[in-house]
């Protein structure tokens, strides 16, 4: 990677931003749930009475010693793996019995709550489901504003992290606004950690010989194209953490 080092910064002289501000995500701990169905269906007892109004936020750990951070704080809820950088916008819906499922966004089940309080995540190593229970309080998952040095630096470690996987250089630019920064620079390291992803796979040295550029714009939806070398990703600011395609579509994308 040495001799591709002059490359790399040329990079970043792409990304044109304005912007002020801090980096990574922000937010007050809270406190954890009584119980799983007291946090997950909003305190009710199973006679359907009010019972102690919990937090909405919360850590989590699976049978197979996965921790996460469900944090239904915000318009969608969020959850985050301690050992992922990567923060999933997940989708509520009602299935049988009164349970929830939590779906990402190619309708993917991440999460499942029973009524009783029982839940189950869905994980590449454990598709058929892990049992989780509470394990305290946790920080609500918000991203922070980016200054122009901030996302450089951003734009720089994703670079840096895709070509290591890739074995090649896949740069990073950015076309971004004090508004959209912050999303754009989550989206930089989501598109990272699809490359690493794809890295691991059998087939992913040809997937990934499909581009060797990565440009971050925001726009009225979220999205991802490949075309002519380049992957596109557009980001939603207004749609907050919701507003980036996860790395599950960005692999998608990748297979079609």
């Amino acid at each position: 990677m040495a001799s591709d080092t002059p490359a790399i910064l040329r990079a970043f002289l792409l990304a044109t931003l304005v912007g002020t501000g801090g980096t990574g995500f922000v937010g007050q701990a809270l406190a954890a749930p009584e119980t799983l169905r007291e946090g997950l269906f909003g305190g009710r007892t199973p006679d359907g009475r009010s019972s102690t109004a919990a937090p909405a936020v919360a850590r989590y750990v699976s049978e197979d010693g996965q921790s996460f951070i469900l944090d239904r704080t915000q318009g969608r809820p969020l959850l985050k793996f301690e050992n992922s950088p990567e923060v999933w916008a997940l989708l509520p819906q009602p299935a049988p019995r009164g349970d929830v499922i939590y779906k990402n966004d190619l309708g993917e089940p991440v999460l499942r709550a029973t009524r009783l309080g029982g839940v189950t995540v869905f994980t590449d190593t454990r598709p058929g489901g892990s049992a989780a229970a509470l394990a305290g309080g946790a920080t609500p998952l918000k991203l922070a504003p980016l200054g122009p040095q901030a996302l450089l630096e951003r734009l720089a470690q994703a670079t840096l992290r895709a070509s290591r996987a890739a074995r090649r250089l896949i740069t990073f630019e950015a076309e971004a606004t004090p508004a959209s920064s912050a999303l754009i620079a989550d989206a930089a390291t989501v598109a990272a950690e699809a490359v690493v992803r794809m890295a691991r796979r059998g087939d992913g040295k040809q997937m990934l010989a499909r581009f060797n550029k990565v440009t971050l714009v925001a726009g009225r939806k979220p999205s991802t194209v490949i075309q002519q070398g380049v992957m596109r990703i557009t980001v939603a600011p207004g749609e907050g953490l919701a507003g980036r395609p996860s790395s599950d579509r960005i692999l998608a994308t990748l297979e079609r």
